[in-house]
């Protein structure tokens, strides 16, 4: 099989302009060679810092990396999208305009006969019953549809508000070894998964576990860790 690659919380629009133009200059980059030799492209949510879809109006800015997404796809390549915390009020448009498969959930996959599980990392840390009661609050359809009300500029600037207090939160987390994801891992890897992938807490690993493997993305603020597959091993590398 041909290379497959993994990216995660790119959290495009959080930083100031110089660190986005930088950032996005990179992700730009790294694109262009996954373009070259890869069939495979798998983001594992927060790519942006906020993302809600109204029915004619999507966040301003990006469309550098909207269009080579967009690029990849008409290319050929499979680009497989799943919502994280940030951006999962996604509607139509990464699937009909970009061309991507978009999951709201986690899923298995299976590479090469290796099984895959990709899970974007939320609501898995110990004691972080808040944010799961949350997660369904803001996932609820009558939620959404009252939230879309909103003036677009009122909306996105609340909801770019809201993703910020939510960075600080995690931020301040002490995610370690026992963080939830690690034994959600395990969990996995017991039932016969090969490889546990994950994002959202920013900090990149890679831990064997019993006959499998925990993998976490990182993050393109600090890190710009990505995941690459070649069909017998997994590695995670840094994009300079």
């Amino acid at each position: 099989m041909s290379l497959a690659y993994f990216i995660s919380d790119l959290h495009l629009g959080l930083q100031d302009v110089e660190a986005e133009r930088k950032k996005e200059q990179a992700l730009l980059s790294f694109l262009d060679h996954v373009k070259t030799d890869s069939e495979r492209l798998y983001i594992l949510g927060d790519l942006f810092d906020f993302w809600f879809e109204y029915r004619h109006v999507i966040p301003k800015g990006y469309y550098r990396v909207l269009g080579k997404l967009r690029e990849l796809s008409d290319d050929g390549m499979t680009i497989r999208y799943l919502a994280g915390n940030h951006d999962f009020w996604v509607r139509s448009f990464f699937r009909e305009e970009l061309g991507m498969d978009v999951h709201m959930e986690p899923f298995e996959e299976t590479l090469n006969r290796k099984r895959f599980f990709f899970h974007h990392g939320d609501g898995l840390a110990l004691h972080d019953t808040g944010y799961r009661i949350l997660k369904r609050v803001l996932r609820c359809k009558v939620n959404i549809f009252l939230y879309s009300l909103l003036h677009p500029d009122i909306g996105i600037a609340l909801g770019r508000l809201s993703s910020r207090l939510s960075r600080y939160h995690s931020s301040t987390r002490n995610y370690g070894e026992g963080d939830g994801m690690v034994e959600y891992a395990a969990r996995r890897i017991a039932e016969g998964i090969d490889y546990v992938v994950m994002g959202h807490r920013h900090e990149p690993m890679f831990k064997p576990i019993g006959n499998g493997i925990y993998v976490n993305l990182g993050d393109w603020i600090e890190h710009r860790t990505y995941g690459i597959f070649d069909g017998n091993e997994f590695r995670l590398e840094r994009w300079d």
